[in-house]
């Protein structure tokens, strides 16, 4: 079972490298756009974070704070890649703050994984 819940972490780490990989790439192209695999990342983030949020029958309890956190920022996210791919659909090109709002959130999430 332990074997498993680590396959779910290394496959949540892989969902936020692509979508704050993805991110950067555009960033550092000076493109402000919304990527599909910036989607991918964060579906991949957000399916293996519910899994790894379930009772995995550990001696430890889990830290239900941190979680409904971490799924509120996850859900921020969305929000801004949803509004910023639909704006980019419609108008050719993404508002900044809703692209750069997104790699600020992403670390944000991150930071709470990391340090809460």
């Amino acid at each position: 079972m332990e074997l498993l819940r680590d396959i779910v972490i290394v496959l949540h780490l892989v969902g936020f490298a692509l979508l704050f990989g993805s991110w950067a790439v555009e960033a550092l192209a000076r493109r402000i756009r919304i990527t599909s695999t910036m989607h991918i990342g964060l579906t991949v983030a957000l399916v293996s974070g519910l899994a790894l949020a379930a009772p995995w029958g550990l001696d430890g309890d889990l830290n239900y704070m941190k979680i409904g956190i971490k799924l509120i920022v996850l859900i921020a996210i969305g929000a801004v890649l949803g509004i910023g791919a639909a704006r980019q659909k419609r108008e050719g090109a993404v508002p900044p703050a809703l692209f750069w709002s997104a790699g600020l959130l992403t670390l944000v999430n991150a930071t709470i994984a990391v340090l809460v």
